[in-house]
Formats: C-alpha cells, structure tokens, sequence
C-alpha cells in the first residue's frame, strides 16, 4: 500500500486491505508492523518450538505475526499482531480458529523487538497485553539476545542466551535454551 488512510478505519477495513497483514490498528489508524529478517526468524523460531511442543501435547493454537487479536478494554477497536502467539485448548469458540480476528487474549503473546521499533513502543504493547488479560508476555531482544519475561501479575525476569526459557502455568512442561532462538 502506497498511501495509508487518512480517515479512521474499523477492523473490518483492515481486514479487507489487500495489505492489512502488514498492519495493527490503534486509535483507529493502521501502523505498520516493522518486522526485519533478523526479528523475522527469530519469530518464527520461537513460534516452531512452541508449536512443535503444543501440537505434540495438544494443548492448544499457535499463530504468527499476521494473526490479529481485537480483544482491549480501552479500545474495543484496535488490533494487535504479537510476533508469535499461544491460546489454549478450550478458550476460542468451538475451539476453533476464527476466519477474522481473534476476540479474546491470547494467552501468551512474543514480542521480538524490531531495528524500526523503540522501547516505549514496546512497553506500550505489553501494557496493552496486560490489560487484556494476556498471562504471559515475552519480550525478546536479537540485539541483546535477551527474553525479558512480563506476567499478568506484574512480575518480570531477565533470561539471557545461556537461560532457558519455560512456558511456566501458561503453557506446562515447555523449556527451550534461549540461545535455540537466536540460531
């Protein structure tokens, strides 16, 4: 898309923008979603190790960075793509993936920060997670190769590339060394 609407769009809009993937909605405008190659694959790094361990287990959904989630209480309206995400068995309707967006929080939401992103912008996801009712928000840094770990309690921890990384009550029995993100 050349040229981004200047007028408030609804999610439906976004959804029917042959380039709306691209896109989060806030505040009623669409911004991009800045993904480089680096925070790319490490995205999709994290999405198979977590998929391969959900699946095996049949524990639930896993989506990535093109999924929407419209589930915020200050902004009905807005969507939100986290980079990887988990919902567990049982929560959507019918247990089913829905053709739009996904109406209720994800249970685990990965954000890998991007060369185009700053800090406040991803504190302002996380923010937006926790308010949702997201339990557990990671947060990982290529640069630093660092996972910073936010709970819906307010908790956090740091886990560097020789940590392992554990999908605690959220998502049961799963661990991976962090550095088996970074390769």
């Amino acid at each position: 898309m050349n040229e981004l609407p200047t007028q408030l769009l609804e999610p439906e809009d976004l959804l029917a923008m042959p380039d709306g993937d691209r896109y989060e909605l806030i505040d009623g405008m669409p911004k991009e979603k800045p993904m480089g190659a680096e925070s790319d694959e490490v995205a999709m790094s994290a999405g198979s190790l977590i998929r391969a361990f959900v699946k095996a287990n049949r524990l639930g959904h896993v989506y990535g960075s093109q999924t929407g989630f419209q589930c915020f209480p200050k902004d009905s309206k807005a969507v939100r793509m986290p980079d990887t995400s988990y919902v567990a068995t049982g929560r959507l309707p019918n247990d089913r993936t829905p053709e739009g967006y996904i109406k209720i929080a994800p249970d685990l939401a990965v954000e890998v920060i991007s060369p185009n992103e700053t800090y406040e912008e991803v504190e302002a996801k996380v923010k937006e997670y926790r308010s949702a009712g997201v339990k557990l928000i990671w947060v990982v840094s290529p640069k630093s190769r660092t996972v910073l770990i936010r709970r819906l309690d307010g908790t956090c921890a740091e886990v560097d590339e020789a940590g392992t990384l554990s999908g605690e009550d959220v998502i049961p029995g799963f661990a991976c060394p962090v550095v088996e993100l970074f390769v």
